[in-house]
């Protein structure tokens, strides 16, 4: 007799299961969003004025992207990094440890482009849903994130004038860079 007592529990908990998830797929859409035209926004500057233009868009236009996504989803937005180039894309611990698991998990051959994590987490008393996506690095990024010996002059000068702490060169293809991070207060 507490059979179908236990299989009615089992059933009653899936409904909320899929809807405490839900946020999930939410998430990796607005995470997604905003690399794709980023991306689109860089490769017109490449083709303009080559990868030294390119250096204000991730720095200017990048940050007012996310911003622009953040309210119109109500998630917050932004990059983060191991080695950063922006001061702004120091990650906090929670984002530190997921980029630290997306690199061990890609040098055991899980492809990068998949790499993401999501959890709700306790911050300040209060329930957080946080979500992260790895960002590899593409043949595009190269111009100012691969090898500083292979870029160009002017590439690097323009690097060192607006980033003098800069971390984020030395890369190559399928590395990760760096992730995109949102959160949002239940």
């Amino acid at each position: 007799m507490r059979l179908p007592f236990i299989a009615a529990a089992i059933f009653a908990a899936v409904p909320s299961f899929a809807q405490d998830t839900a946020w999930v797929d939410d998430a990796r859409k607005v995470a997604g969003s905003v690399p794709p035209k980023l991306l689109t926004v860089l490769k017109t500057e490449i083709d303009k004025g080559g990868p030294e233009g390119a250096i204000e868009v991730c720095r200017d236009k990048a940050p007012a992207m996310a911003k622009a996504a953040s309210e119109e989803t109500g998630w917050a937005i932004r990059r983060v990094s191991l080695r950063n180039r922006n001061p702004k894309a120091v990650p906090d611990a929670w984002e530190r440890a997921a980029l630290e698991d997306f690199d061990r998990r890609a040098a055991a051959g899980e492809t990068a482009m998949t790499l993401e994590k999501a959890e709700v987490v306790s911050d300040n008393g209060k329930q957080v849903r946080r979500y992260m996506r790895a960002l590899p690095t593409q043949e595009l990024c190269l111009g100012c994130h691969g090898p500083v010996d292979k870029m160009k002059p002017a590439v690097v000068e323009k690097l060192k004038a607006l980033y003098p702490d800069d971390k984020g060169t030395g890369y190559s293809v399928g590395q990760i860079r760096g992730a995109m991070t949102i959160r949002k207060a239940m």
